[in-house]
């Protein structure tokens, strides 16, 4: 997989990239279009203006997607991979605020809805294809179809208020072990395919507590 590389959903570019690219670009889309109807079903002529805000990408292992301190303009689609969100403190320490695999859409929203710069950066954590889409096109859209505006709200629901009020619960009210646990239970696939001290950062503990932890299981 190339790192950075773009291929843009305009048909003359579209005709320029290989097959395989192309074909990887042709299964992403579609990838995302079944999860965009999961949540509600899309109308073709809100599809195909949606997809127009919309271009595919390939990220390497750790590359940057969206940098701390910079000004967002665009969030994602993860097809392939795994994209982590993290802030960094004034000593340098890394804290993973969350973990974004298949079917979800990693993005910095605050700094997006108020064109600030912003305090999290995003990365790859494995070799990733993800579909970028523009937010202020994606913004308009959502003014013109409402179909598009019930998938955001469903999605919204699902993801930032039902997901956010339980994970800040289990910061408060759980020890340690009952937030891995709760991690292997929620996320049973990223217990393999993630370093385990980017796991201890999420759950807010030290790699060798989580290690204790593991032990006593």
């Amino acid at each position: 997989m190339g790192a950075g590389t773009l291929f843009l959903s305009n048909m003359r570019e579209y005709e320029t990239v290989t097959s395989p690219a192309k074909n990887a670009a042709t299964e992403a889309f579609a990838s995302l279009r079944h999860t965009l109807d999961s949540y509600h079903p899309l109308s073709e002529a809100t599809w195909s203006a949606f997809r127009e805000c919309c271009r595919y990408r390939e990220l390497a292992r750790h590359e940057v997607l969206y940098p701390l301190g910079e000004v967002p303009t665009t969030y994602a689609y993860v097809h392939t991979g795994v994209l982590r969100v993290y802030v960094i403190d004034e000593k340098g320490t890394e804290y993973n605020k969350h973990f974004f695999t298949e079917g979800r859409f990693p993005g910095s929203m605050t700094a997006l809805l108020r064109r600030e710069p912003s305090r999290f950066c995003i990365d790859a954590l494995e070799d990733s294809a993800i579909v970028e889409i523009d937010h202020g096109g994606f913004r308009q859209l959502l003014v013109e179809r409402e179909d598009l505006k019930l998938f955001h709200i469903h999605y919204l629901e699902r993801h930032w208020l039902l997901d956010k009020d339980a994970r800040e619960v289990s910061l408060v009210q759980e020890d340690a072990g009952a937030r891995y646990r709760r991690f292997l239970r929620e996320y049973p696939e990223l217990a393999t395919r993630l370093p385990q001290y980017h796991i201890a950062s999420h759950l807010g503990i030290t790699p060798t507590q989580l290690s204790r932890i593991r032990k006593k299981m």
